[in-house]
């Protein structure tokens, strides 16, 4: 789901700056002018020069305003440009962290330039070549993420070390392929309506298998949720329906047959982000 970022903005009263100045309305005769609109920030943004993808990436941080300087998780976003799913995120990582719905945790964007290239992986399917004629680049962006954009965070904010990674569509697709390929690099995983038809639904078998070959070292959370649309509610269920019994591997599958996979995002993260994130227990 890519909603606008004016849409967005009307929604959660928030914006990043640059953000739109409102043209000042002019002044009655004989009133001084009235002040200019001045932008709103939430968080902050940065471009990385990533020498493995070749390219410059735009980063987007939003850090809940608690906790003073305390060390947070780190929520990883793929789909995190201001005109796609940042701001929509941000705004239930903001309630949540000020409702005590779920503990403060720093999210951070990374803005797409080849998304179909970035999320998906190798496939042998003619058909998905329509969808993307430049596929199989989930190995470079999940290198350059491990790589290039953790450390940088790492070195500018104050983090504890506990990482998740969040996605819909093509990039739940990326979040479970990721989980196969590298199962360290995050301790939660959350994938909404991923594209497990991909590649001719390759991962639903690949997947399992491949995490059952590893020796588990810690449990790992998967939170998986799926809309009314068949061709990826079936896979989904499939999927979590295999990874019940790998040792290592918590999975929580949310059916939600009542979105759809336009809308199915914002209900979804929400549900998830309150189980992974939950608030400690009061004493």
């Amino acid at each position: 789901m890519r909603l606008r970022a004016s849409a967005l903005t009307a929604l959660l009263g928030l914006a990043m700056t640059p953000a739109l100045l409102a043209t000042a309305p002019s002044a009655r005769a004989g009133e001084p002018a009235p002040a200019p609109a001045q932008p709103l920030a939430i968080g902050e943004t940065f471009v990385i020069d990533s020498e493995v993808l070749g390219e410059a990436r735009r980063i987007n941080v939003y850090r809940p305003d608690v906790d003073g300087d305390k060390p947070l998780p780190v929520l990883y976003m793929p789909d995190g440009g201001i005109g796609e799913d940042f701001l929509h995120i941000a705004g239930l990582v903001q309630i949540g962290s000020m409702n005590g719905t779920m503990h403060p945790v720093m999210l951070v964007g990374i803005e797409n330039t080849d998304r179909r290239r970035d999320m998906t992986g190798p496939s042998r399917i003619p058909a998905d070549r329509e969808i993307a004629p430049r596929l199989g680049g989930s190995a470079a962006f999940r290198e350059f993420i491990a790589d290039e954009l953790m450390p940088r965070i790492g070195d500018r904010y104050a983090v504890n070390g506990e990482t998740a990674i969040i996605g819909e569509s093509l990039a739940g697709l990326f979040v479970v392929e990721s989980l196969a390929e590298a199962p360290e690099l995050f301790d939660i995983w959350i994938a909404i309506d991923p594209s497990l038809w991909w590649n001719g639904g390759h991962l639903v078998e690949a997947v399992p298998a491949r995490l059952r070959e590893r020796e588990p070292v810690a449990t790992e959370r998967l939170f998986l949720a799926s809309s009314d649309e068949t061709g990826i509610a079936t896979p989904t269920a499939a999927l979590a329906g295999a990874l019940s019994d790998v040792a290592g591997i918590g999975v929580e599958y949310a059916p939600m047959p009542d979105e759809h996979h336009h809308t199915i995002y914002h209900p979804a993260a929400l549900a998830a982000l309150r189980k992974a994130f939950a608030p400690p227990p009061l004493d």
